[in-house]
C-alpha cells in the first residue's frame, strides 16, 4: 500500500524507483521481443474478463499493477515493434522516440499558444523547416515563407485540416459564419484512404459529393477521369474544390501524378492536398526524391514519421503553402486565450492550426530521433528497408508458385499465390495464427492479395528471409491439403 502521508501521490524517489524499473522492463521486452506471437492469440474478452469490474477503492503497489501488466495485459498485445511484423503499415519507434516522449510526459506541456511553453512552439518550427529541408521541400512550406507547418496526431487530422481549409478559400470563409456549403465537390482515387472520405462527411460535405477517380494498371489515379469528373461538375453547376493526391497508398503503395494533377488545380482552382502517410519518409533519400515531383504545386502536404521515421505515435507532419488561410480556418480567440504575445502577432499559436485546442510537446521526440540518427542515419535504415523489399519482390518474381500483384517502388510488395483466392485466404489465416509473423492482405480487382510491408525498426535481412521461408512452407503444407 502506498504511505497516505504522501496524499497518494507517487514521491519523487518512488518515482525515481520505479521509473528506472520501467525502463528496465521495457529494455527487457525489446531484448525479448521475438519470443512472442506477433498476433495476440486472445479471445474476444479474455483480457476484460481478468479485470475487476468496479476500480480499486484503495491504492495498489505498482508492484500489483505492473504484475497484471505481464499476466494480463501482455497476453493482448499485437507486437507492433516486433522485426516480425510485416502487416498493414509501420508503427515503428526507437530508444531516442521513447526517451524524448517520456520527457515530454515528464515535463507535462499544454502548447496550445506560444506563451504557454515558448520551447513547444519554437521547437515543433525549427524541427519542421529541418523536415522541409531534409525532404528537399519548396521554399513555400517552410516558417519563414507565408507558409509552414504543425505537428497532427495523424494524417487523418491533416487531411480535416486540409478539406476545411480548402472549403474556406473557395467560399471565401462564408460558411464560417452561416454554414451554408453550396455544391462542393471533392475528389480523391479510388485507392484513397478512407480518412479522406471521413473529412469530407466531417466538414459538411458530404459522401454524395465526393468523385472516386478511377485508377490505371499501376493504381495510381487517372488524370483524363480527373478532368472529366471535373468539367461534368461544372456544367452540372457544381463547385469543384479539393483533390487530395496520394504518395504511397495504404493498400498497394500506388503513387499518383502529382505533376498531372497540381496542373490540373491551377487550371480549374482547386486546393491540391498531398497525402504521403508512410511513403513519403522516403524522400529523404535523394535518391526516392522523386516520390515528390510535383509537391511544388501543393497548397498542402502531410506525411507520418509515427510510420516509417521511427517516431512513436502520434506525429504528423503537416505543412500548407498559405498559413493565412489554415488560420482564419480555424482560429477562434475567446478572452481567456488573449495575451500580450499573441495579440503581437510575432508568433505562432499553433492551436490554429488544427482542430483541437490542446497539444502536446510532440516535437520533442522527433527532435531527439533526428539529433540521434542525423539525416544519414536515417537515410541509412530507409535505404536498407526498402532494399529487403526489392529483394522480397525478386523472390516473388523467382517464384513458380507467386505472383507479385502490384508493383513495388519503395517497401510494400503485394503478392499472391496461384492457387486463387481462397487458397491465399487460408494461407494468411494459417500464417498469422502461428504467430512467427503477422503480415495482412488487400484485395485488387477481385483478387485476395498478401501484403509484406517491410519497415519495422529491427527487421533485418534474416527476418525477411525467414518470412519468405515460412510462407513457402506454409503454402507447401496447404497445397498438400487441397
Amino acid at each position: 500500500m502506498i504511505d497516505k502521508m504522501t496524499n497518494y501521490h507517487m514521491t519523487p524517489d518512488e518515482f525515481r524507483k520505479q521509473g528506472k524499473q520501467m525502463i528496465d522492463w521495457i529494455a527487457d521486452y525489446y531484448e525479448n521481443i521475438e519470443k512472442y506471437p506477433v498476433l495476440s492469440q486472445v479471445k474476444s474478452g479474455d483480457i476484460k474478463d481478468q479485470l475487476p469490474d468496479s476500480a480499486p477503492t484503495e491504492s495498489e503497489s505498482f508492484g500489483q499493477i505492473m504484475s497484471d501488466v505481464n499476466s494480463i495485459i501482455m497476453p493482448g498485445i499485437t507486437h507492433w515493434q516486433s522485426p516480425d511484423f510485416f502487416a498493414y503499415f509501420p508503427a515503428n519507434t526507437s530508444g531516442p522516440s521513447i526517451l524524448g516522449d517520456l520527457l515530454s510526459s515528464g515535463l507535462g506541456v499544454q502548447g496550445m499558444l506560444w506563451a504557454t511553453s515558448p520551447a513547444c512552439t519554437e521547437l515543433e518550427t525549427r524541427v519542421l523547416d529541418w523536415l522541409a529541408e531534409m525532404l528537399q521541400l519548396p521554399e513555400k512550406f517552410k516558417s519563414t515563407s507565408d507558409g509552414g507547418a504543425v505537428i497532427q496526431d495523424t494524417a487523418s487530422s491533416a487531411a480535416l485540416s486540409a478539406v476545411l481549409a480548402a472549403r474556406e478559400k473557395k467560399t471565401n470563409y462564408q460558411t464560417n459564419d452561416s454554414g451554408c456549403l453550396g455544391n462542393l465537390v471533392a475528389y480523391i482515387s479510388n485507392q484513397t484512404h478512407s480518412s479522406v472520405e471521413k473529412a469530407i462527411k466531417i466538414a459538411g460535405i458530404g459522401k454524395n459529393n465526393l468523385r472516386l477517380i478511377g485508377v490505371d494498371e499501376n493504381l495510381a489515379m487517372r488524370i483524363d477521369l480527373l478532368e472529366n469528373a471535373i468539367q461534368k461538375d461544372l456544367q452540372d453547376g457544381l463547385i469543384p474544390f479539393f483533390v487530395c493526391a496520394t504518395v504511397g497508398t495504404t493498400s498497394t503503395n500506388a503513387i499518383d501524378p502529382l505533376n498531372e494533377i497540381g496542373n490540373i488545380c491551377l487550371k480549374y482552382q482547386l486546393w491540391m492536398h498531398i497525402d504521403a502517410a508512410m511513403s513519403g519518409t522516403a524522400a529523404i533519400c535523394p535518391e526516392y526524391r522523386y516520390i515528390l515531383d510535383g509537391i511544388e504545386l501543393a497548397d498542402s502536404f502531410s506525411f507520418n514519421p509515427h510510420k516509417w521515421m521511427f517516431t512513436n505515435f502520434d506525429c504528423n507532419c503537416f505543412f500548407v503553402a498559405d498559413r493565412s488561410v489554415l488560420i482564419k480556418t480555424l482560429s477562434i480567440l475567446p478572452e481567456y486565450l488573449k495575451n500580450q504575445a499573441t495579440e503581437s502577432g510575432a508568433v505562432f499559436d499553433y492551436r490554429d492550426w488544427h482542430i483541437q485546442l490542446g497539444r502536446r510537446f510532440r516535437s520533442l521526440k522527433l527532435w531527439f530521433v533526428i539529433r540521434h540518427y542525423g539525416v544519414n542515419g536515417l537515410r541509412y535504415h530507409i535505404q536498407e528497408h526498402i532494399r529487403l523489399a526489392q529483394q522480397f519482390a525478386g523472390w516473388v518474381r523467382s517464384s513458380e508458385e507467386f505472383d507479385l500483384v502490384a508493383p513495388a517502388p519503395l517497401n510494400l510488395v503485394c503478392f499472391a499465390h496461384k492457387n486463387g483466392n481462397d487458397f491465399n485466404r487460408k494461407l494468411l489465416e494459417t500464417i498469422n495464427s502461428r504467430g512467427k509473423m503477422y503480415f495482412t492482405h488487400t484485395v485488387i480487382n477481385g483478387q485476395f492479395v498478401l501484403r509484406m510491408s517491410i519497415a519495422q525498426t529491427n527487421t533485418n535481412e534474416e527476418h525477411v528471409r525467414q518470412a519468405w521461408e515460412n510462407i513457402q512452407e506454409t503454402a507447401k503444407e496447404l497445397m498438400d491439403v487441397y
